[in-house]
This record gives structure tokens, sequence and C-alpha cells, in this order.
């Protein structure tokens, strides 16, 4: 991956490093520059092959990121000048106003609703691992931080706030996505639809947040992985995935079924953990909504996957798993933990409660 950039395992590092900085800060000044040193290191890594769309999606990503954190750091100054004091400013008389300066800033480093116009065309022009870590690694800080603010004062306006932010990014993720063809759009539109649903999570309890970000990450690395492996660096839109092999579009396409929550695969078991630990509360209405954007996703998945499969033979469904060997079959363990993970969870729920 890094083999035309000097250094590369360094900026991973650092963007490591900047990241568990940032989450193992009390102190907000600290938190500020945990994400600027992230920054520092993952932006090289946007530019290693030195191409005119990277260096494009770079810059789109560096006034971003630098709008979040210039919010962030000026919520942080706000409420340093009403409380005297960097860790607990969130107990003054307008712990809203900054808590809600503070939330955009880190929502716009995430790139959710209704900061979320960036993100599509800033992995439209980066490679797929480079897709794969914005859309994973560069998430778990701003959501881990924006956790602890429900943590330190939890607010009723301040949760409604943030659930109307995760239903509407949940459907613009749906509706965002239905109007692509490009694949890496696609996903950026889908990671912004879980995104709302992290963001939902947490109004409920960090543990839901927890479970929804591990199985997106994992279902996240397996198509990535794919893509990658599969050698369609130039694949730009859904039609050059049509001309593949059929082991590349069935493994793309179960996994992009998985990202769309379809039962009983994967994906859809980290929308039944939010679904149940919302079910008892009055935010039934916010869910509705995260349902619909879901199910506006996974309508042009399904749509995607019967033009996709239609003319298949029973001959190719027999030689799926057995074609390729070597680092094919960690990719085929990656489509089966989908395929299965859902289903054998469902069985185990199913079985305890019994």
């Amino acid at each position: 991956m890094f083999s035309g950039l000097p250094f590369g395992f360094l900026f991973i590092f650092t963007m490591i490093f900047g990241t568990i900085f940032s989450i193992s800060s009390s102190h907000w000044l600290g938190i500020w520059a945990g994400l600027e040193i992230n920054l520092i290191g993952f932006l090289p890594i946007l530019v290693y092959q030195k191409s005119m769309s990277e260096s494009e999606s770079a810059v789109k990503y560096f006034i971003v990121q630098a709008l979040g954190s210039s919010l962030l750091i000026f919520g942080s100054l706000m409420g340093c000048s009403i409380s005297f004091s960097w860790e607990n400013f969130v107990e003054s008389s307008m712990s809203l106003t900054v808590m809600l300066v503070v939330s955009s800033g880190l929502l716009v480093k995430m790139g959710m609703f209704p900061f979320h116009y960036w993100l599509p065309s800033v992995m439209a022009g980066l490679p797929w691992i480079s897709c794969m870590l914005l859309a994973t690694w560069q998430k778990i800080a701003p959501l881990l931080l924006i956790n602890s603010l429900f943590e330190l004062n939890l607010m009723y306006y301040f949760v409604l706030t943030i659930c109307f932010m995760a239903s509407a990014s949940s459907l613009m993720g749906g509706i965002g996505g239905m109007n692509q063809t490009q694949v890496r759009a696609i996903l950026a539109y889908s990671s912004i639809g879980h995104l709302g649903w992290m963001m939902f999570a947490l109004t409920q309890g960090v543990w839901a947040m927890k479970i929804y970000l591990m199985i997106y990450i994992l279902i996240s690395i397996c198509i990535f992985s794919n893509l990658w492996y599969s050698n369609l660096n130039n694949m730009k839109n859904l039609s050059m995935l049509m001309k593949s092999n059929d082991h590349q579009k069935t493994s793309i396409m179960l996994l992009l079924l998985s990202l769309g929550g379809l039962p009983p695969l994967l994906g859809f078991v980290s929308k039944w953990v939010v679904i149940a630990s919302v079910i008892d509360s009055k935010l039934w209405f916010f869910l509705m909504i995260l349902v619909t954007g879901s199910v506006m996703s996974l309508f042009y998945y399904l749509s995607l996957y019967f033009s996709v499969f239609l003319g298949f033979s029973k001959k190719f469904i027999m030689n799926l798993f057995v074609k390729e060997k070597n680092l094919n079959f960690v990719l085929n363990v990656g489509v089966m933990m989908n395929l299965l993970g859902g289903l054998s969870l469902i069985i185990i729920n199913s079985m305890w409660q019994i």
C-alpha cells in the first residue's frame, strides 16, 4: 500500500497516536491537539500516489477539518471563559450553547448531517485503503468525544437535537445513495446513514453505539479489502462492477447487502441492537425515520443485486468459494462471517431467552 510513500508507517502511527491521545485526554486543549495530530498523520496518506484527484480530495479534507477544529476550539474557549475551567465547562449556565458548538465541530469532522456534503466528493478521489481509513478509523474519536458530552451533562434539548440530526443523516444517506452510480460515493452516503444510527444509539447508551461501530468497521474492512484485492482501483461506476468476474461480483454484493442491514446478515444485528434498546423509549418517531432511510439504501442495493445476478447459473453457485486460494481465502472468510454472523447471533439470542 505504502510502497511509494517514505515513512508511510510513521504516518499511520501518528494517526493512531492522535486518536488515542484525543480520546484519553480529559482536557479540551488536549482533545483538540490529539485531533490535530491525527490530521497531520492522515493527510500524507491521502496524497501518497500524488495524483490530481487525491490532491483535490486532500485539500477539501484539510479545509473541512480545519473548520471543525476551529469550531471545537471556539466552543472550548467559550466554556472556559464562563466556567474558568477546561474540564467542567458543560456545567455552566450556557452549557447548551457550548455543547452545540463543540458537537458541531465534531460532526463536521465526521461528515454527518447537516455537515455531510464534503464526504462523497472527498471519497470519490481516494484509493480504497484511504477510503477505508476515512470511513472507519477517522470516525472513532469524534463519536467517543460526543459520548463524553452525554456523560457529563445529559440535556433534553441536546438529546432531541442529536436525534433529529441522526434521523436526517440516515434519510440523507438513503436518498443520496439512490442517485449515485459511483461506488465510492455510494459507500460515502452509506457511511453518512450509518453515522446517523450510531449517533442515535448514543442517546440510549454507549454499549449500543460500540456494538454498531464494531460491526460497521468489520463489514467496511471486508468491503474495501475485496475492492482493493480485486484490482478495481479504476472502478468509477457500477457498470465496471458488472464486467468483473462472478466471484468479485458476489462477494461485493453480499457485503453491500450486509452493510444495508438485510436480515439475517451481520449488518442486521447492529440495527437490531439499536431498535431493541430504543423500543421502550419515547423516541420511536426518530426510529421510524432511521428505518426509512435504511430501507431506501437497502432498496437500491437489492435492485442492483437482482440486476447483476438475474442470469446466474447453478454451476456458479456451486463453485463460488473454490475458485481462488491464498489471500482470497481470507476474503471468503469475511463474506462467510457476514452471511452466517447475523443468523448465528439471532439463534444464540433466541436460545438464551429460552
